[in-house]
């Protein structure tokens, strides 16, 4: 899609800061934007209490329909939830109880009110739960309205369900529905909201293909579906999963502190792309930021670290956390909103500084944090510590009653001993 010219403001912003992967029908969804205001959507799973960074890309192409004048419509799955997405995996989610997963979509909708403007307005944003109609229907009537207009053969030969046969993992027939619940939600938003474009990943691909085709060919109206490329970084991983797990966007599961260290700590090569996808900042200003080199590449990482961490947590938290960073690792000075983790005292003092770096999260293992402690990246307090094996003493203990431990130039925790 990258010499596509696109008329519409919608379809060019996702073009020039890089969101568009495929689009099913290129021309109608342009001509549709430039004339009037389209209404899309986008489904978010309720498996735990808040999404992760890896799901960010999604939120902000609903944010970017709305800049560019469409209606953005979060689709929460309280009802695919309980079947499970099979898409990329090789075992079924373990299943949540309609409690939990109301639970978790009452937490997850703290984020989108930071990312979206919601009323009852025409390019408002609007959030809904598909277990409003997939938990009407009765099974039989659910296969004769919509169990014809799928093959057998064409489901097969989507990724989704292919790639797991292959790797001979088993799929439930459960989760073998997925994809058909999935279009019917594309229906349902279409008849009841006008909702004419489904988004998602690149891997998604299959789903919204098979949503499109059904509103197509049940009711003859307008539908589109548009993906994103698969968000890797620039070493090669997964978006949004470090050695630490993974990167909330919920303040309750990932401290502004660390989702700002997070950003901070991307690649070279990722600012650029980066703050193109996740900031609102000019391009024009992207690019220059983008070109610095040396020392100068911090300040776009600190650039992208602000605005990212501005739009989720807000301004206030943002400085809080730049200021914790830089006087962590450049002064050599200690803040409380550095991350604190309370240890048994006697699994603090007295014990190998390997095995506190371990329990502390710095590292993944003993193993390593010896490694890290031989290649001079281990730090007690700001002093190198070259034998992982060195114990732990009362007096490394400072007043404020913790110790600091550094993990590389990247990585801080506080460690604070607490008597059982």
């Amino acid at each position: 899609m990258s010499d596509q010219i696109f008329k519409s403001d919608f379809l060019q912003t996702l073009q020039a800061r890089g969101y568009i992967h495929q689009i099913t029908h290129p021309a109608e969804l342009d001509a549709a934007a430039a004339t009037g205001v389209v209404t899309g959507y986008i489904g978010f799973d309720a498996t735990a209490p808040s999404l992760h960074v890896g799901s960010l890309i999604q939120i902000m192409m609903l944010r970017r329909l709305q800049q560019a004048g469409g209606k953005p419509i979060v689709l929460m799955g309280g009802g695919t939830t309980k079947v499970g997405d099979p898409t990329g995996k090789d075992a079924s989610r373990p299943q949540l109880t309609d409690e939990t997963i109301q639970a978790n979509i009452a937490s997850i909708k703290t984020v989108f009110e930071k990312f979206l403007t919601f009323g009852d307005g025409p390019t408002d944003a609007v959030m809904v739960d598909n277990d409003a109609w997939l938990s009407t229907y009765g099974y039989v009537e659910f296969l004769r309205e919509y169990g014809t207009h799928f093959t057998i053969n064409r489901m097969l030969a989507f990724d989704s369900v292919k790639l797991r046969l292959e790797r001979e993992q088993p799929m439930t027939f459960l989760e073998f529905n997925y994809m058909l619940m999935q279009s019917v939600d594309f229906l349902e938003l279409n008849r009841a909201r006008g909702c004419t474009l489904q988004m998602g990943g690149s891997d998604q691909w299959g789903n919204i293909v098979s949503g499109v085709d059904l509103v197509r060919r049940v009711d003859q109206k307008a539908a589109f579906g548009l993906t994103t490329p698969l968000l890797t970084t620039a070493s090669g991983g997964k978006m949004g999963k470090t050695a630490q797990g993974a990167v909330w966007l919920n303040a309750e599961q990932l401290s502004p502190y660390d989702y700002w260290q997070f950003w901070r700590n991307a690649d070279d090569a990722d600012v650029g792309r980066f703050l193109r996808l996740f900031t609102d900042l000019p391009l024009d200003e992207i690019a220059r930021l983008e070109a610095l080199e040396g020392a100068g590449i911090n300040d776009a990482k600190k650039t992208l670290a602000d605005a990212a961490t501005t739009m989720l947590h807000g301004a206030d938290a943002a400085a809080t956390a730049r200021a914790a960073a830089e006087g962590a690792f450049e002064r050599g000075t200690l803040s409380a909103d550095l991350p604190t983790v309370e240890l048994p005292h006697d699994e603090v003092i007295g014990a190998m500084i390997a095995a506190v770096t371990t329990r502390a999260g710095l590292t993944a293992s003993n193993g390593e944090a010896r490694r890290l402690a031989q290649g001079g990246g281990l730090r007690l307090n700001d002093a190198a510590i070259a034998d992982g094996a060195r114990l732990i003493e009362a007096s490394d203990v400072n007043a404020d009653g913790v110790l600091k431990l550094a993990a590389g130039k990247k990585k801080i925790v506080l460690v604070k001993p607490i008597q059982s």
